[in-house]
């Protein structure tokens, strides 16, 4: 429960059984925003009852994500720097994959980008060594994608 909400954003057409958990969770709420098409798609009875509620429900555009600094932000770069993929960064931060690239191109001019993933020279004498893309990728476990791409790399 969080009395201090007031205003709060849906992204889900309202139902009986969503207002009362809205109200349950947010005593004090006043204002209800939400997409045009979603507003659209709620019952002007629920309107009207949450309007006699003095709960205001107002269409409202909120478009992406939110620019706000976040506070995970800067483990979240630090963990890319240092090499971690998205999805273990997003399953360490508890946040979806999409937020996490969100940010990471947000935050472009922040990454380390002189760091190379893979060593191109190690890749190639393997290669030369006799050793099939497949087994250098084991070796070395990085994907074998990366592996064709840095063979056929002229």
């Amino acid at each position: 429960m969080n009395e201090n909400v007031t205003t709060i954003h849906i992204t889900e057409a309202l139902s009986s059984f969503r207002i009362i958990n809205l109200l349950e969770k947010y005593p004090n709420l006043e204002k209800i925003t939400c997409p045009p098409s979603i507003y659209n798609r709620t019952s002007n009875n629920y309107i009207d009852a949450l309007k006699q509620l003095e709960i205001e429900v107002v269409k409202e555009y909120h478009w992406g994500a939110s620019k706000q600094p976040c506070d995970y932000e800067d483990e979240l770069l630090q963990l890319a720097n240092e090499g971690y993929k998205a999805a273990e960064i997003a399953e360490m931060l508890d946040i979806t994959v999409n937020r996490v690239y969100y940010l990471l191109r947000r935050n472009k001019t922040k990454l380390d980008t002189n760091t190379k993933k893979h060593d191109y020279d190690e890749i190639t004498s393997l290669r030369e060594n006799g050793l099939n893309p497949k087994e250098i990728s084991q070796k070395l476990n990085i994907p074998l994608r990366s592996v064709y791409y840095i063979l056929n790399k002229k």
